[in-house]
């Protein structure tokens, strides 16, 4: 699910101060009706550093949230994503981070590794307060753990996987294309949902 953010929000990322202090604000505003839950996003940056999307990718119970590699890493393929930054909620308070966090940050930089998206920081929050696997410096010693390495049938798997997805992207992208050329010959939005399968939604956005 896609998080809107204002375009003040759309910032380059200096630092985890700057990241908690636009997900201290979805997690405020997310806990007007989930505050018993988990929740994990994934916020995905250019080049830059400027961030492109923010997307909640899973909710879970009090103290678990399940997500795999193609739920974290797809929006950032889609959208040309170079850089990721993970970040899930606490509900319980605590920024405390658990064995289970530091495995999963492990595997998707692993993960991140074979599909060339960097991995930059994985971020625990609550209501008040925030800690970052990078400022502990925690991202560096995973880097070098020398688990989770992506072999055999698996790295077959995730390869194809990302392939995949670029080529959905680039269906889409040339669905866009025709769409745009067909709006400006004139033809109503009807019409270009027949021709190019868009929804009515994207193709007033054009």
């Amino acid at each position: 699910m896609n998080v809107r953010l204002s375009k003040e929000q759309k910032i380059k990322v200096l630092n985890s101060k700057s990241i908690y202090a636009i997900m201290q604000q979805v997690l405020l505003r997310e806990n007007k009706i989930r505050r018993n839950q988990e929740h994990f996003w994934v916020i995905g940056l250019d080049n830059k550093n400027k961030i492109i999307f923010t997307e909640l990718i899973g909710l879970g119970a009090v103290n678990r949230v399940n997500a795999d590699p193609p739920d974290v890493f797809r929006m950032a393929i889609y959208k040309l994503a170079v850089k990721v930054i993970l970040v899930h909620n606490h509900p319980s308070g605590s920024t405390e981070l658990s064995e289970g966090d530091n495995e999963f940050t492990d595997r998707m930089l692993k993960v991140g590794k074979l599909i060339n998206i960097e991995v930059l920081d994985h971020l625990i929050i609550t209501e008040e307060n925030y800690a970052s696997l990078a400022d502990l410096g925690i991202m560096e010693k995973l880097k070098k753990s020398g688990l989770f390495e992506i072999m055999g049938p698996e790295k077959k798997e995730l390869e194809a996987w990302k392939i995949e997805e670029e080529k959905k992207r680039a269906v889409d992208d040339y669905k866009l294309e025709i769409a745009k050329s067909l709006k400006v010959s004139g033809m109503d939005d009807v019409g270009i949902k027949k021709h190019t399968g868009l929804s009515s939604s994207i193709i007033k956005k054009l």
